[in-house]
């Protein structure tokens, strides 16, 4: 039986190489798919509660996010023969007017380590490309950040654009240095989230009141 123990302590230790090898003995063992997905996910969970309670930094959850990634690659084949698909479709993406990417990536990686679809737009994203890519991906969730104060306004109407475009299921996360909870709930989105950790659990949230 292949250690899956050790599979999620190279994860969260950001091994990529240790991580990419224990996925392939899994798989070459005839490990269940579902169990080396759970694996990863108990990994990246165990990683944001550390980033949350300040015992690592942004760096250290990067590497372990590259890890599941590479880690993930390997597996994402017998997910797809075995049926077991993603539990959302995410679409991201920094709004329009900022060029800023790096807690919009950290929050992609988080949700594709949450066994999220994860489809980044990447920065300078105009709020009708937003709904386009909800639309067309059928996005159970869209997340939208913003570094700066100035483009803060282009999330509200980022907001406004998605909820008129009709798109009532599909649930809005924002973040972003500038923001706050006052600000989400001013503008209306579903939820925030004030670092890519806590994006996870909002999100999980958000699609299990939508159940």
């Amino acid at each position: 039986m292949p250690d899956l123990q050790k599979l999620s302590e190279a994860i969260k230790s950001g091994n990529r190489e240790q991580a990419v090898a224990t996925t392939q003995e899994a798989i070459a063992a005839k490990a269940a798919p579902r169990e080396i997905l759970d694996a990863m996910v108990a990994a990246m969970d165990d990683v944001g509660r550390k980033f949350q309670c300040n015992e690592i930094f942004v760096p250290e959850m990067l590497i372990a996010a590259r890890a599941m990634k590479e880690s993930m690659a390997q597996l994402e084949p017998l997910l797809v023969e075995a049926g077991i698909k993603p539990i959302a479709k995410a679409v991201i993406g920094t709004v329009a007017g900022d060029l800023h990417d790096i807690g919009k990536n950290l929050v992609a990686m988080m949700w594709k380590g949450a066994n999220f679809d994860v489809v980044d737009l990447g920065t300078n994203v105009s709020p009708q490309k937003f709904v386009d890519a909800a639309k067309q991906h059928n996005a159970d969730l869209v997340g939208l950040s913003a570094l700066l104060t100035t483009t803060m306004p282009a999330i509200k109407t980022t907001v406004e654009a998605i909820k008129n475009a009709g798109l009532n299921v599909t649930k809005v996360v924002i973040g972003g240095a500038p923001v706050t909870q006052a600000y989400a709930d001013q503008v209306g989105a579903d939820g925030y989230a004030p670092d890519a950790a806590s994006a996870v659990d909002v999100a999980r949230k958000l699609l299990n009141a939508a159940a």
